[in-house]
This record gives structure tokens, sequence and C-alpha cells, in this order.
């Protein structure tokens, strides 16, 4: 089936990839980021994960962002602010990325973004650093006298249990002792701390220059382009394999016979000419252009058109067919019955006259005719429609002595080409068809 899709809806399976093509290079202007490139700032010492998740956000803070624009000359901080991001690396690491329309731009906005956060965080801590540094002498002291303290009660301590004498309160004053130098080296611990991290507060390092890239960044103009004809080609195919599984209308010679009420006398198959116009339809632009107004899934068989000959069927459907005068209906545009129809009127001569009815609303005015032949394409009509055509006839007085199926069949072949080895199978289908 999706082979039969390919070939009979080539040309609207392309238009809708061209279309899909032209949406998504329109959507680069969008999607497509441009040229991108990434500047590394590296924070020493021993850092919490909330102080880094805070120094990213400085990174694209206000300030920092219109101190480079104004250096770079690109207006404010505020042009920079969708083409800048930062996140937080392993190794107490900030990576500044940045995107712009070309490679140059981007590296330069990309290294002087990680200046402009450098200089303003040094500022800032020069500027809070005196208090900082007098807390932490604050904090010093209080853990030097606790110290002290300790030292002291430990004197006095181990005094008391110099004498080597064993009892109770010798045993609590040992334990009082060894807690003691557990709190002293707990509070030594806390005083080398905040030595090592007032000494390496603030200190900020960009670790060398951004690279400059060699190519946009995906997804690029080219790639959502292709994408975007690929999705539209694959939604269109969906669509037809979709809406072939939802068709409701009747292919089944059984099912037919039951919605009209009277039996399918014959089957027959007429060339289909692609390129050949219906002459009561009148065919849009977007008919012309991706001949979507014929069915694409005819048969196709490997004869050449001048090899069906469906007068035969036809002699044998009115020789069938009782010698009364009979009404052939055919439904509005139904281009293949309205043909065979007229050429089964011509066989049968003035016994049969053919009318038109509307499938929506069928109505069949009162004739002389004696009974109804049907002659409808094959899948052309749903068993509502079918049934409805059946309920007019009843109504004008008529019964449906039968009906015919018009197979419509696409030649593969031109004529007078050499036959193929599916030529005589087919020819052999072809000539066995009721």
């Amino acid at each position: 089936m999706i082979g039969q899709v390919l070939r009979g809806r080539w040309r609207t399976l392309v238009a809708l990839a061209l279309l899909g093509a032209l949406v998504g290079a329109g959507s680069s202007v969008i999607l497509s980021p441009g040229y991108r490139t990434t500047s590394n700032v590296l924070l020493q010492g021993p850092r919490e994960a909330d102080e880094l998740l805070t120094q990213a956000e400085v990174a694209t803070s206000s300030v920092v962002l219109d101190r480079a624009a104004a250096v770079l000359g690109r207006g404010s901080g505020a042009d920079l602010r969708d083409r800048v991001s930062t996140t937080v690396a392993q190794g107490n690491v900030i990576t500044i990325a940045a995107t712009d329309d070309s490679a140059e731009h981007a590296q330069q906005v990309a290294d002087q973004v990680a200046q402009e956060f450098v200089k303003y965080s040094t500022q800032v801590l020069a500027s809070t650093g005196d208090a900082a540094v007098k807390v932490a002498q604050e904090r010093r002291e209080t853990l030097r006298q606790q110290v002290a303290q300790t030292n002291q009660r430990i004197t006095e301590l181990a005094e008391k249990v110099s004498d080597g004498t064993t009892s109770v309160e010798t045993v609590q004053l040992r334990t009082e002792l060894a807690a003691l130098r557990s709190s002293i080296e707990q509070a030594m611990s806390t005083l080398n701390a905040t030595d090592t991290t007032s000494g390496g507060l603030g200190s900020m390092v960009v670790m060398g220059a951004a690279e400059r890239p060699t190519s946009a960044a995906a997804p690029t103009l080219p790639q959502l382009a292709l994408g975007g004809a690929a999705l539209f080609f694959v939604f269109g195919l969906l669509g037809h394999l979709f809406a072939a599984r939802t068709d409701r209308r009747l292919r089944d010679e059984e099912e037919i016979g039951a919605a009209l009420g009277g039996p399918v006398l014959a089957t027959v198959d007429i060339p289909d000419i692609a390129d050949e116009p219906d002459p009561e339809a009148k065919p849009s632009l977007r008919a012309k252009l991706l001949g979507d107004d014929k069915p694409w899934n005819i048969r196709r068989i490997d004869v050449t058109p001048d090899e069906i000959d469906g007068d035969v069927h036809y002699r044998r459907l009115v020789s069938r067919l009782p010698r009364r005068r009979l009404l052939v209906l055919v439904a509005e545009g139904d281009h293949a019955a309205r043909t065979a129809a007229t050429r089964i009127a011509g066989l049968a001569g003035r016994r049969f006259t053919v009318v038109t009815v509307a499938p929506a609303r069928p109505v069949v005015e009162d004739q002389t005719a004696e009974g109804v032949l049907v002659v409808l394409g094959l899948g052309t009509r749903t068993a509502w429609e079918l049934v409805g055509v059946a309920e007019a006839c009843a109504d004008a007085g008529l019964a449906v002595v039968g009906a015919a199926l018009i197979r419509p069949v696409r030649p593969t072949r031109a004529p007078g080409a050499k036959p193929g080895k599916q030529a005589g199978k087919d020819r052999e289908a072809l000539a066995g068809t009721p």
C-alpha cells in the first residue's frame, strides 16, 4: 500500500516535502542559535554548592551584562540576556556560553562577559573585605580563648590524677580529660578552616580565551529544512494510509449487492489514463499541478490500453438483462460509470435510458421503465449511499434488477511495448472477469 501511495501521490508528497522544507527554513530564524562558544571561570578554594549557583547567577546579572555590552558596543545588557547563559561544572568551574550570528562576535561576547564577571565579583568582595576580615579575626580570637581555657583545665585535671591512685573520682576525671582533648582538637580544626577560607576568599581566574567556533550550532538551517521536509513527507504518507484505513466506500461485490437489494451482474475493467481529463469536472489549479483528482489506489496491470476490451463484457451484461425497458442509473461525479452506462445503453438500443442522481439525496422520477440497472464505479460509494439509491428506486415503484461495477485499471505498458512476465497473468485475469 505504501508503494501505491508513492506512485499515485508522489507529486503531493513532493509538494508537502517542499512545504515542510520552507517551514523548517523559516523556523530557523527562531530555533537556530547561530554560532556558540564557551568561556570558563575557575573559583579557587573550597566552595559550597549554593555559592557556586549564586556566582553563576551573578555572571548573567544586569550589571555584568551592561558592562560587557558597553565595552562591545552592543547596546545594553538586555540585548545580551538571551545570548548568554551559565552552568556550573565540576571542579568549581562556571561555564559562560555565548551565541551570536557570527563566530567572531560569539567569541567576543563570551570573553568579555567572563572578564566583567571576574572584575565585578572581585570588586564586590573587596568592598566587603574589611567587614569579613574583622568577623574572621573575632572568630579566631574566640577560638583561641576557648583553646586556652581548655588547656588550663587539662593541666588542672592532669595534676589531680598524677598521684597514680585509682578511684571512681579518678576515672571520672580521666573521662573528662579525654572529652576536653576532643574539644580542643575540634576547635583547632575550625580555626584552621577559618584561616584557609579567609585566605582564599574571592580568588577567581578566567581559564583562557573562548574558542572561535568553526560551524554553527545545531539545529542549523539545513538541518531544520531537512527535518521539516522529512516530517511533512511522513505526515502526508501517514495521512493517505489513515484515509485508506478509514475509507467506508464499498469494494466487495456481496456488500454492494446487499446494499442495493439486487445482484451484481458484472464487474468490468476499463482503462484509466492518468492524464485523461474528466469532461464533467473542472479541475482546479491544485489538481492540475499535483494530479490528485484521481484515486491513488487504482490497480496497475502489465498490459496496454488496447488489450483492455470492455465491449465483450458489456455485450455479455446486456444479454443477461431482461428484455424490457430499464433505467440505467449512475451517480453524479462518477465519470467511469457514466461512460460505461452510455456504452451499455448504446448496445441495448432504445430499451435503456440513462439517468443521473445525486448520491447524497437521490431522487428517481417516475418513468415508464420496468426496472433499474445501477452502474457505479467500484469503491466510489458507501453502504448508506447505496441504500439511499435503492430506497429512491423503491419510492418510484421500480425494482433494482442488478448492478454493474466498473473497475478502473491503469495499464503500465505503452501501445506496442513488449509484454513483461506479468502480462500473461494480467490478460487472463481481465478475460476471466465476469
